[in-house]
């Protein structure tokens, strides 16, 4: 394999082009244009509302816009990936949902993605008070190296006169007013009741069997922060522990267990910080997680959909929460939908989870490959995952059929129904699907429904009628649904998120990724190169040379010629230390840091493209 060992080249002093798209949030209602902002220290965030990596980003901004209230602007650049999230009710819903407190442009058409040349989401571009592009980072992880770059900026620009902040763009939006917010997850109890993540208002709500009337309300903001899965504690954990429910707490990235007699709640897994790097698990109360998003009770273990590093994760309870053990499961952290060995399968944000009743299977909502998928023991005994329905991710949409054909649009719950299959909520259709795994056929239950995000089975108590209580998230309520004797047939266009094509030539490709640590840490090599590059493609036949992972930034492609269009898959990881503020050096006991980024990237080949292809990690 070979490697390009050039330098990296200087970058000419960019002027940021203007931001230009369908109209402004978070603004009062008036645009905002780069004149605007002058005198100000400027990020932008390009961010899509689905995007988990997205979400840690608007919680690592939100300290800096508390330090640099006077001196720094943040613009969220909302351009989607999906057909939803370019809906401008949807884009409102969730800039409320994700508590969004600076303005945010509402970019459908990708024109100001365009103009920056982002490639990923999350990307971050710092314009200086002058209106000049000072740096690029794809990817999370960037706040602390962000908020130093910021502090450089300020003390140069203070001392040219050229900091001269004006009043600050944010106008908050009215509040809203109803019971729940955005609930996430719902279980039902033996009376009849539900409990129901009332995820916005950072609360877990018991409701009464009208779905309205409230019994209790546990938490709230310092105690959960956008609580998500539910799960109700089997015997044996409720009788070692004490807890009746557990709970997902996805932006404190910790499991939480509630118990009903005293309303107490108590940490079960998880230390309140984010997990920032691979790890195969530890002592539960000492391990990091990354956005446990649901929970299901499987070989009297916890798994845990840990949508914040694409994996499935497990805690082990012991006799008190102190023995307890996480460790993973499936995923290698890498996004995409590959099935295999669990040890090296790929997810994307999985969401919803769902154990089979015959112990068979637990089935899985992975939500940014829009697909249905399985993790199951073989004849062997090993965990395989499986997928049912979807193709990867940048295919999406509402088909019915059979399950190679079928699409869906970013599902966040699934739900065994009593005859083995599984019913979806297939969020951003409003819909939800079923999966009969007898027949291999997908169809509609429900349609019109304002993304549902989970659904728990229940029988009439008068007629014994079997039906779905089904969150609707956007709506902001629990809803019943009967489940229809003649089910629904869409027949939808297959949809593909619509970014910008990358031209490349036929030939050698030089990659490069930009990587410059932030202030005060440095590339740590006392134990080798602390980079990593992972290269694939699909077509694989689109590479003939250069695909595989290996040390260093920079990597020689050789692309073939006669496959026209194709996408490239890069990843990458470096860790950098902190250094010595006098020597520069990297002390033996440092803290160090991961930086890493996944790119899809569309490319049309064309002898007229571009033979070196840079990706911005952290450049500046």
């Amino acid at each position: 394999m070979r490697t390009v060992k050039a330098a990296p080249r200087a970058r000419a002093r960019v002027r940021a082009p203007e931001l230009t798209g369908r109209g402004w949030l978070n603004t009062g209602g008036r645009p905002l244009t780069l004149t605007d902002l002058r005198g100000r220290i400027t990020v932008l965030d390009f961010w899509t509302f689905c995007c988990v990596n997205c979400l840690h980003v608007l919680d690592e901004l939100r300290p800096l816009e508390r330090e640099f209230e006077g001196a720094l602007s943040i613009i969220g650049v909302h351009s989607p990936k999906f057909e939803h999230e370019a809906d401008p009710d949807a884009l409102a819903a969730a800039v409320e949902r994700y508590a969004v407190t600076h303005p945010v442009l509402d970019d459908p058409d990708l024109a100001t993605w365009r103009a920056y040349t982002a490639r990923a989401w999350p990307t971050l571009v710092v314009i200086d008070p002058e209106g000049f592009i000072a740096a690029s980072m794809s990817g999370e992880g960037h706040g602390p190296g962000l908020a130093a770059l910021v502090r450089e900026l300020v003390e140069e620009h203070t001392a040219k006169g050229t900091l001269q902040p004006g009043d600050d763009p944010y106008v908050p939006p009215a509040p809203a007013d109803t019971a729940l917010r955005f609930p996430g997850k719902a279980v039902s109890l033996p009376d009849g009741s539900f409990v129901v993540s009332d995820t916005a208002n950072h609360q877990v709500v018991h409701l009464a069997p009208d779905l309205e009337s409230e019994r209790a309300r546990w938490g709230g903001p310092g105690v959960f922060n956008e609580p998500q899965g539910l799960l109700l504690a089997p015997p044996a954990l409720r009788d070692r522990l004490g807890i009746d429910l557990v709970v997902a707490d996805a932006v404190n990235h910790q499991l939480k267990g509630i118990r009903f007699s005293d309303g107490t709640i108590h940490v079960l897994a998880g230390t309140g910080e984010q997990l920032r790097e691979r790890s195969g698990g530890g002592p539960a109360l000492r391990q990091p997680l990354s956005t446990p998003w649901d929970l299901a009770w499987v070989e009297d273990r916890v798994l845990i959909a840990m949508a914040g590093t694409h994996q499935l994760w497990a805690w082990r309870p012991g006799d008190t929460p102190e023995d307890g053990v996480v460790d993973v499961v499936a995923g290698t952290s890498n996004e995409g939908l590959v099935d295999g060995p669990a040890g090296e399968a790929w997810f994307a944000q999985p969401s919803g989870l769902a154990a089979a009743g015959d112990g068979s299977r637990t089935w899985i909502a992975d939500s940014e490959t829009s697909a249905l998928r399985s993790l199951r023991r073989n004849d062997s005994g090993d965990l395989v995952v499986e997928s049912h329905v979807g193709a990867g991710l940048f295919d999406f949409g509402h088909r019915d059929g059979p399950a190679d054909q079928a699409l869906l649009q970013h599902p966040l719950g699934v739900t065994e129904l009593p005859d083995g299959s599984v019913a979806i909520s297939d969020t951003y259709n409003g819909a939800i699907r079923r999966y009969d795994p007898a027949t291999g056929q997908v169809t509609t239950l429900a349609q019109g429904l304002s993304e549902p995000s989970d659904a728990v089975v229940e029988a009439d108590p008068d007629t014994g009628e079997v039906r779905l209580v089904v969150v609707e998230s956007a709506a902001h309520r629990l809803v019943r649904v009967p489940l229809p004797e003649d089910v629904q047939h869409v027949d939808g266009p297959s949809r593909r998120t619509q970014r910008p094509p990358t031209t490349l030539p036929p030939g050698q490709v030089d990659l490069e990724v930009a990587f410059v640590p932030p202030p005060g840490q440095k590339l740590d090599d006392r134990w080798g190169d602390p980079t990593m590059l992972d290269v694939s493609a699909s077509p694989p036949e689109l590479l003939a040379s250069g695909a595989g992972r290996a040390r260093g930034l920079r990597r020689a492609l050789e692309v073939v010629s006669g496959i026209p269009t194709g996408t490239l898959h890069v990843s990458v990881q470096a860790a950098a230390c902190d250094g010595d503020p006098v020597t520069g050096e990297v002390p033996e006991h440092a803290a160090c840091h991961l930086f890493q980024q996944d790119w899809g990237i569309p490319v049309v080949i064309d002898p007229a493209g571009d033979s070196r292809l840079t990706l911005d990690l952290r450049g500046v």
